[in-house]
């Protein structure tokens, strides 16, 4: 009986496991364009594409319905999500709720030496734009600078409620992304514009960094809108 029993938690985790896999590709082939924004698909389409069974899978697509990466029709397919301006604006208005609050924090007690590092890597990415333009690797670091300075910010809080959060928000925010074209202009905008975050950071100036903080929201939505 005990086997059995152990077998049956052993085939449980086994899915559980499978199930966290189905979740990570779904949104894997979604990041890399093999499943388009606003692509309906089959289950067992979207089971051939992230080769994982149909089981697991559908355990997956209930948390990702949950988090509104998309809609399970019965009978019928998956809709992914296609990004609009409501979901922009939505976005862009929970990141400014929880990060005004998380920078003045990150501004007063954050770590100067994160600090530093973060403003050297944005300075030396905004040279090698200007001087070569954009390429992988540019958008690479660009990506990696604008996860780690937001996740240093909302990391101030020490909240692991808000952390779980915003991890799924920034599901949209790569989404939202996916129609932009990050041009060298663009990206130096973006890169100097955190770097005024950083600086206001580094001289403990908290109402100095929220403002530039807000600052750098309202020209993000704005181009990612295609109004700038």
């Amino acid at each position: 009986m005990a086997g059995k029993a152990k077998a049956i938690s052993h085939t449980l985790v086994a899915a559980t496991r499978m199930s966290d896999v189905a979740y990570e590709r779904i949104l894997e082939r979604l990041f890399d364009r093999r499943v388009p924004v606003g692509a309906f698909v089959s289950q067992s389409e979207l089971s051939a594409i992230v080769d994982v069974p149909v089981a697991p899978l559908r355990d997956a697509l209930r948390k990702l319905e949950a988090e509104g990466i998309l809609t399970i029709h019965p009978r019928s397919g998956i809709q992914f999500i296609k990004p609009g301006m409501e979901l922009t604006r939505a976005t862009y208005q929970f990141r400014a709720i929880i990060e005004r609050s998380a920078i003045r924090v990150f501004a007063e007690q954050g770590d100067e030496a994160v600090m530093n590092a973060l403003e050297m890597r944005h300075s030396r990415l905004v040279r090698r734009i200007e001087r070569e333009g954009v390429g992988k690797e540019q958008l690479e670091e660009m990506d990696a600078l604008e996860g780690e300075l937001h996740g240093a910010i909302i990391g101030a809080l020490r909240n692991p409620l808000i952390d779980s959060t915003y991890r799924r928000m920034h599901n949209y925010l790569r989404l939202l992304r996916l129609d932009s074209k990050l041009t060298s202009p663009i990206m130096i905008r973006t890169l100097k514009e955190h770097l005024d975050i950083l600086e206001a950071c580094s001289t403990r100036n908290a109402d100095a960094a929220e403002a530039k903080l807000q600052s750098h929201f309202q020209a993000a939505m704005q181009r990612n809108l295609g109004l700038v």
